[in-house]
């Protein structure tokens, strides 16, 4: 009796599986912030007190945090802010203005954002300002307490900060920085960007009222700890409520990142980005897999989520085009081996795919001057050819130079996955590579 009683307290194992795929896609989708940063210590530092002026004492300051992509600039943002907010008084008075330079294009977007962040749309209402700084002063103006004398500390932080370099005139840099230098009210602006030469697209007078403090950040991660946080990613913890289950894929985890071709294909997504979110997508293609009759991740799955992950879009876009159209780029690839790389026209073009028929004996692939241009303005708008800079607009649509955007292998690659590609197509591309 006892026996049936414990083998019934046992989990089935579709259930297991089920809250195994819950775990392990909340800890991939929803990246929780560490409990402690390591290695930046000192920015972390940095950073913090820079915020506290502001958010405390209501001095202004502005600061850039630079770095590449994945080595952990909005991380330590978070954790600093994070920090931050545990005193009672920051919590209370800190407001917070996230910008985005992919999602404000202009300063007009960026303005409305602002108002909308600070829920300040209906103090602004139907109200119409002469200039940005009109604007930015009266939203910063309602911002102040009860007794004007003093007013609620703001942090703007921008992202992509090199992309509002681009905007006409940099009207809110400009203003932003000026406001932060002259103590009209206290802000706090920061700026994250993966650019080191940011500080060359500024203009003359936002530069001159930025601060030039500058925290940099980079990706110290070696592949031992890149490996070590895959199977920490992908591991169960003690609190999984089957611990057989938990110690079987546990071990199936040990064995898998153990595996040369395992390790192969990790050190290759290692070598072209060190951001690890990059293999968020790579690991829940593995987890997508996992099921009740295969209850464990092998390196086969790896490798094919890695073949998927690392799929080139462009040599996949030749298997959708017609026969025309693939003859048109064979024909392109042979003028840039006999002209070096030169830019062709849709003349040039059409003469090396008429040499190509006089070769053949039936005329198949016989096709009109229009739907050969059809072809090759197609290719264009796929942009898989481009126009060569600086060539004229006036220009006679088949004398318009144009470059080639594919190299060898990708033609290659695509002619072998072609469905049912003619012999004699594929080896007059031999031939083009001879």
């Amino acid at each position: 009796m006892s026996k049936r009683k414990v083998q019934n307290d046992h989990m089935p194992s579709g259930e297991c599986v089920t809250q195994l795929q819950t775990i392990l896609r909340k800890r991939l989708c929803h990246q929780q912030l560490p409990e402690k940063l390591e290695g930046v210590e000192a920015q972390h530092k940095h950073l913090l007190e820079l915020l506290k002026q502001t958010a405390i004492h209501g001095e202004s300051n502005s600061v850039l945090i630079i770095g590449p992509r994945g080595a952990g600039k909005t991380t330590l943002l978070k954790c600093v802010l994070r920090h931050l907010l545990e005193e009672k008084e920051v919590q209370k008075n800190l407001l917070q203005v996230h910008l985005n330079g992919l999602l404000q294009t202009d300063d007009r977007i960026a303005l409305k954002e602002i108002t909308r962040q600070l829920n300040l749309e209906n103090v602004v209402g139907d109200k119409v300002f002469g200039s940005f700084a009109e604007n930015l002063a009266f939203l910063l103006e309602a911002l102040k307490k009860g007794d004007r004398s003093s007013s609620r500390p703001v942090l703007f932080v921008l992202d992509e900060f090199d992309l509002f370099a681009h905007h006409k005139n940099q009207t809110l840099l400009y203003n932003l920085f000026d406001v932060s230098q002259s103590a009209q009210a206290p802000i706090a602006v920061v700026g994250v960007t993966c650019r080191l030469d940011v500080l060359e697209l500024l203009e003359k007078r936002v530069k001159s009222r930025f601060s030039h403090r500058q925290i940099h950040l980079l990706s110290s991660l070696t592949f031992a700890q890149y490996l070590e946080r895959v199977r920490a990613q992908l591991s169960l913890l003690d609190d999984f409520p089957e611990t057989k289950f938990a110690q079987n894929w546990n071990a199936g985890i040990e064995t898998l990142c153990e595996d040369k071709s395992v390790k192969e294909v990790l050190q290759r997504h290692y070598n072209s980005s060190k951001d690890f979110r990059s293999v968020h997508m790579l690991l829940m293609s593995c987890l997508s897999r996992v099921s009740v009759a295969k209850p464990a991740i092998k390196p086969v799955d790896l490798l094919e989520a890695s073949r998927l992950c690392l799929a080139d879009a462009k040599a996949n876009m030749l298997h959708g085009l017609s026969i025309l159209e693939l003859c048109l780029i064979i024909a392109m690839k042979h003028l840039n081996d006999i002209y070096e790389g030169e830019p062709f026209n849709l003349q040039m073009v059409h003469n090396e795919f008429k040499k190509f028929l006089q070769r053949k004996s039936n005329s198949m692939y016989n096709f009109d001057q229009p739907v050969v241009m059809k072809a090759f303005e197609h290719l264009q708008q796929l942009e898989l050819i481009r126009p060569v800079d600086g060539s004229s607009a006036k220009t006679q649509r088949e004398y318009q130079l144009m470059r080639l955007m594919l190299d060898h292998s990708q033609i290659m690659e695509a002619l072998q996955k072609y469905p049912q590609c003619p012999t004699d197509v594929q080896q007059w591309a031999m031939s083009a590579f001879g």
